[in-house]
């Protein structure tokens, strides 16, 4: 394939360069008939899988009978079942009160209009974000977002944010939020009147970083205490990436912004939401507008999502067990040799420490047809976000074929020896005498402190 005209923004297809022509369940499928099990999933945007089926009938139904494609925010019958599907299933059983406003098409539009809407509500500027977190890449967006290589191209534009430090970003015994309370409160501080606090509530691209139940509530407080806005990025960690359909619901806290896109429209089709609580919806007609706000087919697959995953405890139990599984392989084969596991659900990361050998392994993986990604500030941690749907049998292999590659490039003379259904590996010690050493400071995060059911 001619590379010479796309142009050199492109990024996945330079680590994964098979020629895609299909896609089914976990699996990519590339011309030469090869089957890649997916642990990428369109980046958080393929939860339910490729081509559901009962999403792509209802789809193909949709469209051959004509059914409108872009309906601007036009009235639809596809857009208000979507709502009334999504009020009923979502909002109405978490006793959840939000209006609806439809951005499209991507994440970073909805932070858009979050951090646009924070800012005419209270009449301030400043918006606090944190380390490691990671919003988008339009200007806005990234003005939030903390990674350098990003902000590199802009950052002499990247004004309006306080930096705020992440729980754990310090070590285990430092209270982030306590901090950041007292630099707000003192009036030599430095911190600006913020608009509002935005944070994930799992870290993905920054490391798959957990917070403690306490810090995200000293959070919530510190916001309502100062008049800001809470806004929670549920892009990637929603619809049940990481159990639950909401990540935040464990944490019992009510933000006044929510951000949901990737999964949203359930067969990776364009489609975000910003979440706004009625008493700060203030906009004006069309202030806040997009042409692709109005993708009717992804509402179609949307309302069929919800309806097959969401109208029951079922799935999320699912997908509780499925980490559990994940988490007890990842653990058995980490804990010899000092790598963190971390995540909850099926947003899991192995914190390798060595970002040249992560690098190694995505690539030795890919050879071995398992497609995974890497994040961390240095790439240093190999991120596992399987589709939710994925059966046991695939998970387990897909892992299996991890620890292997990881046992290969560490010791290739023990390449022979497999690795268990247990996921425990035989290579205790690297070859050429490295040995990792859990990080004892910056971003730990082990599993600790958040509530147990998460997991």
């Amino acid at each position: 394939m001619k590379e010479d005209i796309e142009s050199e923004a492109r990024s996945y297809c330079r680590f994964y360069p098979a020629i895609f022509v299909g896609a089914k369940g976990s699996y990519l499928i590339a011309e030469t008939g090869d089957k890649y099990l997916d642990f990428l999933a369109g980046c958080g945007s393929l939860n339910y899988g490729h081509n559901d089926q009962v999403m792509q009938s209802a789809l193909q139904d949709y469209i051959s009978n004509d059914g409108i494609a872009l309906g601007l925010d036009l009235r639809t019958r596809a857009k208000q079942e979507f709502i009334d599907t999504f009020e009923q299933l979502i909002l109405r059983p978490r006793s959840l009160e939000y209006r609806i406003q439809f951005t499209g098409p991507t994440g970073a539009n909805a932070v858009e209009a979050a951090i646009k809407l924070a800012r005419k509500v209270t009449g301030r500027s400043n918006i606090i974000a944190f380390t490691n977190a990671f919003h988008g890449c339009s200007l806005g967006a990234l003005a939030l977002t903390a990674n350098s290589y990003h902000r590199g191209a802009s950052a002499s534009m990247l004004h309006g944010v306080h930096r705020a430090m992440y729980d754990g970003y310090l070590g285990l015994n430092c209270d982030t939020a306590e901090l950041l309370r007292k630099q707000l409160s003192d009036p030599s501080g430095g911190i600006d009147r913020p608009a509002a606090v935005i944070l994930e509530i799992v870290q993905a691209e920054g490391g798959i970083n957990v917070p403690t139940l306490h810090w995200v509530k000293e959070i919530e407080q510190i916001a309502r205490r100062h008049g800001a806005l809470l806004i929670v990025d549920e892009i990637q960690t929603g619809c049940g990436r990481t159990g639950p359909f909401f990540a935040f619901e464990v944490f019992d806290i009510r933000p006044d912004i929510v951000l949901m896109a990737k999964s949203i429209s359930g067969f990776g089709l364009p489609m975000s939401l910003v979440l706004i609580a009625p008493n700060i919806d203030i906009w004006g007609p069309g202030e806040h507008n997009g042409t692709f706000r109005g993708n009717n087919h992804a509402f179609v697959t949307a309302t069929a999502a919800l309806q097959k995953y969401w109208s029951d405890k079922r799935f999320e139990s699912e997908i509780r067990r499925k980490g559990r599984i994940a988490r007890a392989m990842l653990s058995e084969f980490g804990a010899p040799l000092g790598y963190l596991v971390k995540g909850c659900g099926l947003m899991l990361g192995l914190d390798i420490v060595d970002k040249k050998l992560a690098a190694q392994v995505k690539a030795e993986a890919y050879k071995r047809k398992l497609i995974v990604e890497l994040c961390g500030p240095s790439d240093e941690i190999i991120k596992l976000m399987p589709p939710l749907t994925i059966l046991d049998e695939e998970l387990v292999s897909g892992i299996n074929v991890l620890l292997s590659t990881i046992s290969t490039t560490f010791c290739p003379e023990r390449a022979n020896r497999a690795v268990g259904r247990s996921g425990s590996g035989d290579c205790q010690f690297p070859i050429g005498g490295y040995r990792p050493v859990p990080r004892q400071s910056g971003n730990v995060y082990p599993s600790r402190s958040i509530k147990p059911d998460l997991y």
